[in-house]
């Protein structure tokens, strides 16, 4: 089984670039370390799997989550971000880090894991089908 290891210190979180990239394009290096540590203090955190590229360690899947309660569902873990690199998809790795958060959900006893994925993401809703998840609303957002 892949050891899954929590983001601790910013070698971590740059070990954590090139995953976090590919799901989020629109984000800067320049910004990117200090945009993660200002999220850990407002409770996010961060697991990634490594693997090897061109001899180096890096991640190649990371789950960002954080605990919240909310008026409608109770406690939960939400997790705002899941990705793997594309040549490591369709290995197990993102739902190895599903199961893990899906038993720290337990072992914290929370209500449920609540996740929001974009339309277009076919892959990913078949493994959260096959995982469990249900649809359950439509997410709005309105720009300020």
């Amino acid at each position: 089984m892949q050891q899954i290891r929590y983001v601790q210190h910013d070698k971590d979180i740059d070990t954590c670039w090139q995953v976090v990239q590919a799901l989020r394009p629109h984000l800067q290096y320049a910004t990117y370390v200090q945009q993660v540590k200002e999220m850990q203090q407002e409770g996010y955190q961060m697991l990634f799997i490594t693997g090897e590229i061109d001899g180096q360690e890096t991640a190649v899947a990371f789950a960002g989550f954080r605990n919240m309660q909310m008026l409608y569902c109770g406690k939960i873990i939400y997790i705002d971000d899941l990705s793997t690199l594309p040549a490591f998809r369709g290995k197990g790795y993102a739902g190895i880090l599903l199961d893990y958060i899906h038993q720290l959900a337990k072992e914290t006893v929370k209500e449920a894991v609540h996740l929001d994925s974009g339309y277009q993401r076919n892959d990913a809703h078949r493994l959260y089908l096959n995982k469990g998840y249900k649809v359950a609303c439509h997410h709005f957002s309105r720009e300020v």
